[in-house]
């Protein structure tokens, strides 16, 4: 189904059919849900809303504590995938011409930002097109003003921008497969203001997986935001029963204090450096309140260790277990829940990347360069720590018996950072590629 066939049929053809669109029940119930995590990120936790308390007869304002776990948890999903940049292969020519369309368009750190938002908000939307200069450039759209368009076989078939500047502006920008037409409110009245050419087809939507929706994708936190939040209340109560009970109250036993109208008779304030004088028989003692510090290390322990394990972030990344000296296959059990994770998220990512090649591919005709966008493909490398003797020692022996090409080697060196730079200065050098003298060659 094209676009304007699905306008024809749920919207009657109306030309402004985008308004109501973008206004319907699905699309403002998911925008919220985005809005949300924008304000949970920016701190604002359920623990902020925790209502006043009465006690010893005086207004308390109980402690929330905010521990923004969140951010750290999804900034390693990202790291640990993308902290090492994609590298491209594939057909020579075709990757010379993507390395360049990558240094000038910032594509790195594109990558990292799309991958940001899929697991903060579950989806992002990424448009490609030429700059003034005929530059190939990438705009990354927010998820709150993306409204992708599906018809009734999930097929995407259209994408509306929407969104309302600081003056109260609306803007509206309609994307076919070959066009993108321009609307704003300007004035009052919804206005079309333009249609330009679309080359490089349908904004590409990376998304991760939603159980519910094959259309939309889940954010991450919404598998442990609710961890955090418990781990808040659990702290700040056990804060507040310190604070409640740091203060001793005097008790005396077997006597009872004959305090006068005036006041007289009763416990100084300032006893401290002083005495009492009881009766015989009687006792003061302060009395503390007990607390079960055990009872909150065991809780906490099960909630942190719940949240690691549902958000696949390893212990030692987060300074609870202590390692040293692993080997290499130790250092990859500790971080296999990691590696799932990142496993998927490259799955999410490389099938973006895919569609971004082709629309690369299409602006480059235009401009009368060709390369064979089904012969690029992308390598991650996870961020991983390693164990370099490890790593060398099988590096040597594959190059030893031949099964491992120099520029391989240097490229799964964890000592080398610049491939094309080292094998320019070997050549150089006059090495013929062969281990000697200690030298990776």
């Amino acid at each position: 189904m094209k676009l304007q066939e699905y306008v024809n049929k749920y919207y009657d053809g109306d030309s402004k059919w985008f308004v109501q669109f973008t206004t319907g029940y699905d699309n403002h119930e998911r925008i919220a849900n985005i809005i949300n995590i924008k304000e949970y990120l920016s701190g604002k936790h359920a623990i902020l809303n925790k209502s006043k308390e009465m006690w010893n007869g005086k207004e308390f304002h109980p402690r929330t504590i905010v521990l923004n776990y969140a951010k750290t948890i999804l900034n390693f999903s990202t790291s640990y995938l993308l902290k090492n940049p994609v590298t491209i292969s594939g057909d020579e020519v075709s990757v010379e011409v993507m390395k360049d369309i990558y240094k000038m368009g910032h594509y790195n750190k594109i990558d990292w930002d799309i991958l940001d938002n899929v697991c903060k908000y579950g989806s992002v939307a990424e448009y490609i097109y030429l700059d003034t200069n005929g530059n190939i450039q990438s705009k990354l759209i927010n998820p709150e003003d993306s409204y992708p368009v599906f018809d009734d076989q999930n097929e995407y078939i259209g994408f509306v921008e929407f969104f309302t500047s600081i003056n109260g502006i609306s803007y509206w920008n309609v994307f076919d497969k070959d066009t993108v037409k321009k609307y704003d409110d300007f004035g009052g009245e919804v206005t079309f203001r333009g249609e330009f050419n679309n080359l490089s087809g349908l904004p590409i939507i990376y998304k991760n997986k939603n159980e519910l929706d094959e259309t939309a994708g889940r954010s991450d936190l919404e598998d442990y935001v609710n961890i955090i939040d418990n781990l808040e209340d659990l702290v700040s109560k056990y804060t507040d029963s310190i604070y409640k009970f740091i203060n001793p109250i005097p008790v005396i036993v077997g006597q009872k204090l004959g305090i006068g109208k005036n006041n007289e008779g009763a416990i100084p304030s300032t006893l401290v450096g002083s005495g009492i004088n009881l009766d015989d028989g009687g006792q003061f003692v302060f009395a503390n309140g007990q607390l079960d510090y055990q009872s909150f290390e065991s809780v906490w322990k099960i909630l942190y260790n719940s949240l690691l394990q549902i958000s696949s972030v390893p212990a030692v990344s987060m300074g609870v277990q202590d390692v040293s000296n692993l080997s290499e296959v130790s250092i990859k059990l500790l971080f296999s829940l990691a590696d799932l994770r990142a496993g998927m998220n490259e799955m999410y990512m490389r099938e973006g990347i895919e569609k971004r090649f082709k629309a690369i591919e299409s602006l480059l005709k235009a401009k009368g360069v060709v390369i064979n966008s089904d012969a690029l493909d992308v390598v991650f490398e996870y961020s991983r720590p390693m164990n370099s003797t490890d790593i060398i020692n099988d590096l040597n022996t594959l190059r030893d018996i031949g099964a491992i090409s120099l520029q391989s080697t240097l490229e799964q060196c964890p000592m080398i950072y610049d491939v094309g730079m080292e094998l320019d200065r070997i050549k150089a050098e006059g090495n013929n590629g062969s281990i000697e003298d200690n030298n990776i060659e």
